[in-house]
């Protein structure tokens, strides 16, 4: 093994005797006979080899400075034997090993030796380190799976654009995540990052708070607001559940990626801005499309770039990593006692389904931590829901009830779902796994009206 070797050492022939032995063995071989003369060679030397008593600055003194300056060369200290508890301070210090005088050359070679093998060791660990950093995780989005470093990559390369992303994947998933990592990963990083739940806001409040309004543009407008496209000028947009986007709305949302351009509600002002924007859904747009209550050149305008997420059921490889994840995360938060997590429980959650994805496995997390009684997660401290939902009895073989078509059990689903929403039509279309929009193109095919339910 070859390295550069600096031995600080203020007796002249042992100084000159170690510089010959070390050059035998192939090492290059700085000197000095002070520590202050070492502090100038230190930062070109793969090893520091110093005695402990030196004029001057002594050799603890000198490895104290060694680590100020942020030097990672291994230090070997030498010591007269009468000095063997100053070494060990040393080496509480950071010292790598230290000698007791008088030593053999060939032990002296060797404790070199050993010191730039554990050099080169810890070297290519925190290249390792860094490779699955780099390589699992990216941002607070974590993952090992074929499809996440292919998220990654693809993230990667659409950050530094202002072209727009559609994210598409089941709710839980980890879609607003993505949406952040694109954005702190682009020029706009240092700009605003607003986002809107459009599931969030009634229907007829959307407008206004994408646009923003003039004072006296409605009842109740007693000043003048900027809305979310103002608030993120220069930065980005990200609209959440974009398939409940109401249709006037939508024709709006066109025009402000097409032209960067919109009037505020009750202003005839046209307003010029620069975000980019990142949409999400966890329904298919496309069957919306069919329906008629999405529109086509809306879509095509979003979908320039769209990030399909998997569910964690299809990539259930990355649960020890998103585990090990929320540990080090939820620990913090919540001031628990838990370090660690058990095979026993890994395997458990391993056997889960997921129906909730990566927020249902956070939430089973931070539940256990809280609960467990040891540093360590066992599978006994894993709760997960394991209970099912009721399903409709039906007598021909489990498919649908008896005497009723498929629209008229649709239709039997959707009125039971508005009487249990008490005729809230957004929460109805969750209990049924629709958009809004979705629900209300059903009940227009059903010949009820708005204020109908």
């Amino acid at each position: 093994m070859t390295g550069r070797i600096l031995v600080v050492e203020d007796e002249e022939k042992l100084r000159r005797v170690i510089e010959l032995q070390l050059r035998a063995e192939g090492f290059e071989v700085d000197q000095a006979g002070t520590a202050e003369d070492g502090l100038q060679l230190a930062p070109s030397a793969d090893v520091v080899l110093t005695d402990l008593r030196l004029p001057g600055i002594d050799g603890l003194e000198l490895l104290t400075r060694l680590r100020e300056q942020h030097l990672t060369a291994p230090v070997i200290v030498m010591t007269a034997f009468g000095s063997i508890e100053k070494a060990v301070e040393a080496m509480k210090a950071g010292a790598e090993n230290f000698v007791p005088k008088p030593f053999s050359l060939d032990h002296l070679v060797a404790v070199v030796n050993k010191a730039l093998a554990n050099r080169a060791l810890r070297e290519e660990n925190r290249q390792l380190k860094a490779e699955l950093n780099s390589r699992y995780q990216f941002g607070n989005i974590v993952g090992r799976s074929p499809a996440m470093r292919e998220i990654f990559s693809t993230v990667e390369r659409v950050a530094p654009t202002r072209a727009t992303v559609l994210l598409c994947g089941e709710s839980g998933v980890g879609k607003d995540m993505i949406a952040r990592a694109i954005h702190q990963h682009s020029p706009r990083c240092d700009k605003p990052f607003v986002k809107l739940n459009c599931t969030a806001i009634p229907e007829n409040l959307m407008e206004s708070e994408l646009f923003g309004y003039e004072k006296g543009a409605f009842t109740g407008a007693t000043t003048t607001k900027p809305g979310k496209f103002e608030q993120a000028d220069t930065g980005t947009v990200f609209l959440d559940e974009i398939g409940d986007v109401p249709a006037a709305v939508q024709v709006k949302l066109l025009r402000i990626l097409q032209e960067r351009e919109f009037e505020r509600l009750g202003s005839n002002k046209t307003r010029h801005i620069d975000v980019r924007i990142i949409a999400a859904t966890n329904v298919d747009l496309r069957e919306a499309l069919e329906q008629g209550t999405f529109r086509e050149d809306l879509y095509y305008r979003l979908n320039v770039l769209p990030i399909n997420v998997p569910p964690l059921r299809e990539r259930k490889e990355d649960i020890p990593f998103l585990v090990e994840h929320f540990v080090k995360k939820l620990g913090k938060d919540l001031g628990s006692q838990v370090e660690a997590v058990a095979p026993e429980a890994i395997e458990r959650l391993l056997e889960y389904h997921w129906p909730g994805n990566v927020r249902e496995l956070e939430n089973v997390i931070e539940r256990s931590m809280v609960l467990a009684s040891s540093t360590r997660l066992q599978a006994a401290d894993i709760r997960l829901e394991t209970g099912h939902r009721a399903r409709p009895a039906a007598s021909n073989g489990g498919f649908l009830p008896e005497g009723l078509s498929l629209e008229q059990y649709e239709q039997q689903l959707i009125r039971e779902a508005l009487r249990r929403a008490n005729g809230n039509k957004s929460q109805a279309a969750r209990l049924l796994g629709l958009t809004r929009n979705a629900l209300r193109y059903r009940l227009s095919q059903m010949g009820v009206e708005e204020d109908d339910t």
